[in-house]
């Protein structure tokens, strides 16, 4: 009972360490006269994916690699079809033309590329298939020019990041208490999440793919939610499909540079999913009013993603 008390603390803890971190780090940053836009950029778009990175290097550092995959697989899709559908069904999401052009093919380049890395068994005929460290390695490569294609973007559309200041030793004490969140609620998920799938006789992917990922994805969530909420649209869509990017590239090139990730060739069909769905993304932007995720869309997202969790169910 304890561990899974201690699982759903570890989410509360994950999620408002991160906060702190980005809070204490952006004001920290901005005293030292960093700007707004830099301090957007890095700080703060790391923080959104810093609940999913801790989690994976946990999970790599014990061996737990499905786990680390299905939560970066199953967070993308939970992002795709549960946030931004129920973000669409709030309020309809209006996309900016880079946004539906560049960066969502961008976020499936990622997820082809992750999959086309991971697939050794069927695509070199190995015995096995990994994201190896020279994986990790390639896509923190691929990370590092989305972040300057990023940069690019945001200086010329001007977009910035309001940082709150705070006093500099209350501003420490934040980023202290918050790398301690994060560290302490991403030991208590991995150490429930391995346990429920001992306990319950499932895979450790199946959990990540699951439970960790829709925990894991509560902060795009709320974000994307409350932008819906207060009309601003692009806020929505920017934060999931940028979440997505980091996800894929930053997340899974950290976690297998720490440890190599075995990759199951089940979770091809997951990673088919993420795809489909981004793909699905990408059209629904055609259809109907033009770069406009509309109610009935998000009402399909999600639908589609209680059938594909309960298919998940069923599949075990």
């Amino acid at each position: 009972m304890l561990t899974y008390i201690l699982f759903i603390i570890g989410f509360v803890f994950l999620i408002k360490g991160a906060d702190l971190l980005v809070d204490g780090a952006s004001s920290i940053a901005k005293k030292f006269g960093i700007s707004n836009l830099v301090i957007g950029l890095t700080i703060v778009a790391f923080g959104t994916s810093a609940p999913e990175l801790v989690v994976n290097i946990l999970a790599s550092i014990k061996g737990s690699t499905e786990l680390a995959i299905g939560n970066v697989v199953g967070s993308n899709l939970s992002n795709i079809l549960l946030v931004l559908g129920i973000s669409a069904i709030i309020f309809p999401l209006v996309l900016k033309r880079h946004t539906v052009w560049k960066e969502i093919p961008l976020s499936l380049l990622a997820v082809i590329i992750v999959g086309a890395m991971a697939n050794d068994a069927l695509l070199d005929g190995r015995g096995f298939s990994e994201l190896a460290r020279i994986d990790g390695i390639v896509l923190i490569s691929f990370f590092l020019i989305f972040l300057y294609y990023t940069f690019g973007i945001s200086k010329v559309k001007g977009e910035d990041e309001r940082v709150e200041k705070y006093k500099l030793p209350i501003a420490i004490l934040m980023v202290l208490v918050g790398l301690a969140g994060l560290t302490l609620g991403g030991k208590w998920i991995v150490n429930g999440a391995v346990f429920m799938a001992t306990k319950w006789g499932v895979s450790e992917a199946l959990i990540g793919l699951t439970i960790v990922a829709i925990g894991t994805s509560l902060p795009e969530l709320a974000t994307s939610a409350m932008a819906a909420y207060r009309k601003k649209e692009d806020i929505a869509v920017g934060t999931i499909v940028g979440s997505n990017i980091f996800n894929m590239l930053w997340v899974l090139g950290v976690s297998s540079i720490i440890r190599p990730l075995d990759f199951s060739l089940a979770l091809n069909f997951d990673i088919g999913m993420v795809a489909l769905a981004t793909f699905l993304l990408f059209i629904f932007m055609m259809v109907g009013k033009k770069r406009v995720l509309q109610r009935w869309q998000g009402v399909i997202f999600v639908l589609f993603y209680v059938a594909y969790l309960v298919f998940l169910g069923i599949r075990g």
